[in-house]
């Protein structure tokens, strides 16, 4: 019997464990689930939704702030993105062009 206060945690199945110790590579998953996920709602967007991106730094680094706002859900989602993860965000086409329609 386990004692009391003591929890498996979920998810740790599917990494490596040298990846656990690897602080860049979670970074790197995490980075990809968020372009993901932000490509999602992005092709998923109903006709209402509105979509802005903006560069807020340019110094030391490129930081672009991505906004999606969907008024009939009363639901915000700002989002800060590099240059690399907004190249990536862009790279399909059916992306570009839902960027293109929204940002008119």
């Amino acid at each position: 019997m386990k004692p009391p206060g003591t929890f498996k945690l979920l998810g740790n199945s599917r990494r490596n464990p040298a990846d656990a110790m690897d602080p860049l590579s979670l970074c790197v998953d995490r980075s990809d689930r968020i372009v993901d996920s932000l490509r999602a709602q992005i092709l998923e967007g109903e006709p209402g939704q509105s979509l802005r991106i903006r560069q807020i730094f340019d110094d030391p680094k490129e930081i672009y702030r991505v906004e999606i706002e969907r008024p009939d859900q009363n639901y915000q989602r700002t989002t800060l993105l590099d240059r690399d993860a907004l190249e990536e965000l862009l790279a399909t086409d059916d992306i570009r062009e839902r960027v293109l329609e929204l940002l008119e």
